[in-house]
């Protein structure tokens, strides 16, 4: 009879590990489904306020790199009108000085122009050819 016993306490043993097996796996899926639902919860709202976030963070960027933008510009605008009129200037004074030399030039011209042209008459009109150094060297 002892051997009977003892098979059926081993059955019964076998049957009560069997059973807690069963209880853990369902303990362990009532845990990860509550888990899942407060984390769903959880991370839905939170989805909803983190895409919130980065819109109004994206747009408020936006914003600040407009107004760097403006600034810049203001200050480029400002910085071209301080240093261009130098150039402007400049430019005036170069131009100045050119009329005045084109109007020495062309006095200068008025008032020796007849002697250069007959200068230039004469060495056309009076030609006195003369040999080269090597030609008379040779002869």
């Amino acid at each position: 009879m002892s051997a009977q016993n003892s098979a059926g306490i081993q059955t019964l043993l076998d049957a009560e590990r069997e059973a807690q097996k069963i209880v853990q796996q369902a303990r362990e899926c009532m845990e990860f489904s509550l888990v899942r639902n407060i984390n769903r919860s959880y991370f839905d709202s939170d989805d909803l306020d983190r895409t919130k976030r980065v819109r109004d963070a994206k747009s408020e960027a936006q914003k600040e790199i407009e107004e760097y933008r403006n600034q810049k510009e203001a200050e480029f605008r400002k910085f071209e009108a301080e240093h261009s009129s130098g150039y402007k200037k400049a430019e005036d004074d170069a131009n100045k000085e050119a009329d005045v030399r084109l109007q020495e030039i062309k006095e200068s011209a008025d008032s020796k122009g007849g002697k250069v042209i007959d200068d230039l008459i004469h060495a056309l009109v009076e030609v006195n050819p003369q040999p080269s150094e090597k030609i008379l060297a040779k002869a």
